[in-house]
């Protein structure tokens, strides 16, 4: 970084900026700093400029980094060699941000990335009921996986939190950076900062296995050497929790199959199919009023499953038709998510049609929901005149009240 930048700032100065941002609004998640355009604040996931700033200059940026980074060697490397950085930053009395700083177009920019200090329960996040039973296994791998900022980091947070209030085991977690401080309740916690107590995912995973624990988080699996480790991690005694990038469950088998060679894919299948319990998809989608909503995707393991992921799948062999033939176990997919929320009145056909990984299937599913409403509607309409009968004839006060004659053959 340039040490001369001209714009040069103050500790408290970047805190007050932050400290205004942060609570311009009700729901930010992000703020992002990008030469040409005023600093933004990421709303519900969508940006909205923070006008009382000017335009930022790629120097204002780099002097507003440079406390941030605050002369960290690891930093500055990784800056010069990768160009780009991640780091925490701690914002007294308010909350802690995880930043990255790059460069873009010749120019710096950073985002941070707001970190939640209240630690969610499955309650809070509304969770099924299946989680609970996620959190009891006591080996293999649970997998958490989606785009950034789709919340695994939070939904992972609540079961940790779960596993925290329940059971007396030593959690080791691996973050880069730490985001939810878990407190010391039933559970054990060593929560490890990538460059701060180790520097390596690998060799911070293999320290992990000498620490006798029952339960290690991985906040990423970035490579073959990870994976590696943790594969083995779940096959001798341990759960593991992690993250991928990954938006379904048969993309994520994918990206582990990719991660290791063709000679190595057969023996890696069988590895799996020993040790993968869970896979969690999720994405948050927008709902109806304001806000998002939370949908996910969810495969355990069964005979079925374990049977695609050994020999892969084929037109009689299919995941999506497994996950979803598994609802009495919990597991849904995508689209069965995103229906009982448009059902609901959660969210809109277009948001359903849009965040569907399967859209004809999807759109055929929303017919039938419609229609079924529709039908619901006109049945209510006749029901509600069956029960309010119309009479033969209305009495008015104009109209004369009609005599009543005596039956023939009865006397008074």
């Amino acid at each position: 970084m340039n040490e001369s930048a001209k714009d040069s700032i103050s500790t408290g100065e970047l805190d007050g900026l932050l400290a205004t941002m942060i609570q311009s609004a009700e729901g930010i998640s992000d703020l992002l700093f990008v030469a040409g355009k005023a600093p933004q604040i990421e709303v519900h996931g969508r940006l909205q400029s923070f006008n009382p700033e000017p335009v930022l200059a790629s120097g204002r940026i780099e002097s507003l980094a440079r406390v941030i980074i605050n002369g960290n060697p690891r930093l500055l490397q990784d800056m010069a060699d990768h160009g780009s950085c991640d780091c925490s930053y701690p914002l007294s009395n308010l909350c802690r941000f995880r930043v990255n700083i790059y460069r873009q177009n010749g120019n710096y920019a950073m985002v941070l990335r707001r970190l939640q200090s209240l630690i969610p329960s499955l309650e809070l996040l509304k969770l099924a009921p299946v989680f609970r039973e996620i959190i009891k296994e006591k080996t293999g791998l649970v997998f958490v996986t989606g785009g950034t900022g789709s919340g695994k980091t939070t939904t992972l947070a609540a079961m940790l939190n779960e596993i925290n209030l329940t059971n007396e085991v030593h959690v080791v977690t691996l973050e880069d950076p730490v985001e939810f401080l878990h407190p010391q309740l039933k559970a054990t916690f060593s929560q490890r900062e990538l460059g701060r107590d180790f520097f390596t995912f690998p060799d911070g995973l293999r320290a992990a296995l000498r620490q006798a624990p029952k339960v290690i988080f991985v906040g990423e699996i970035r490579d073959r050497e990870t994976m590696e480790i943790a594969l083995t991690a779940g096959e001798t005694g341990h759960v593991v929790y992690s993250t991928l990038h990954t938006i379904s469950a048969g993309q994520t088998i994918n990206r582990i199959l990719g991660m290791f060679s063709q000679e190595e894919e057969e023996q890696v299948r069988e590895r799996l199919v020993g040790c993968l319990r869970y896979i969690i998809s999720q994405r948050l989608v927008p709902k109806i009023g304001g806000g998002r909503l939370l949908v996910t995707e969810l495969m355990g393991s069964s005979l079925r499953s374990r049977e695609v992921i050994s020999l892969g799948e084929n037109e009689n062999r299919q995941l999506s038709e497994i996950i979803e033939s598994g609802n009495v176990a919990g597991w849904h997919s995508f689209e069965q998510s995103l229906l009982g929320a448009f059902e609901n009145n959660l969210i809109t056909e277009e948001t359903a049609l849009l965040n569907s990984v399967n859209k004809s299937q999807m759109h055929r599913l929303v017919d039938q929901v419609k229609k079924k409403i529709e039908t619901s509607q006109i049945a209510h309409g006749l029901k509600m005149r069956r029960e309010e009968p119309q009479p033969l004839f209305k009495i008015t006060p104009s109209m004369p009240v009609p005599p009543v004659k005596e039956p023939a053959g009865i006397s008074t």
